[in-house]
């Protein structure tokens, strides 16, 4: 899809972009472990979809010039502070393909207090993705 076509079909709502030096190995961990769809990958961008979401992989050349390249340029962790959350992907499942694929799995799958069941993967450029579930209600 071209750039003009993908950015006229978003629609309201919160959109991520994230910056790599290896777009190729954020869309193998978008695919292979997040299951998710991939709208466009090439070596400086990926587009990527899961459920209603699109999220956007930028390679660090593309953003020469852009105010945004000075704050991340030289970290090896650039996801401090934030998570990003996929909601409706099992997080055993996605645990365990982190796993087998060599990802660090931060904490495992367990059932939180606030009803949802989930676990901590850390990607290779250190962002922290949380996979989760609702835990159904026993009272119901």
């Amino acid at each position: 899809m071209p750039a003009p076509e993908l950015g006229r079909s978003f629609r309201p709502g919160l959109g991520v972009n994230l910056l790599m030096r290896d777009v190729g190995e954020g869309v193998r961990f978008a695919r292979e472990v997040l299951g998710a769809t991939i709208l466009h990958a090439d070596a400086d961008f990926a587009a990527i979809r899961f459920g209603d979401s699109v999220w956007m992989l930028h390679h660090d050349n593309t953003y020469r010039g852009n105010v945004v390249r000075g704050l991340v340029e030289g970290l090896e962790g650039r996801g401090a502070g934030v998570e990003l959350r996929i909601y409706g992907l099992s997080p055993d499942e996605a645990e365990a393909r982190a796993r087998a694929q060599g990802f660090t799995v931060l904490a495992g799958s367990i059932d939180k207090p606030h009803g949802l069941r989930e676990c901590v993967i850390l990607d290779h450029e250190g962002y922290v993705w949380v996979p989760g579930i609702g835990i159904p209600d026993p009272t119901r």
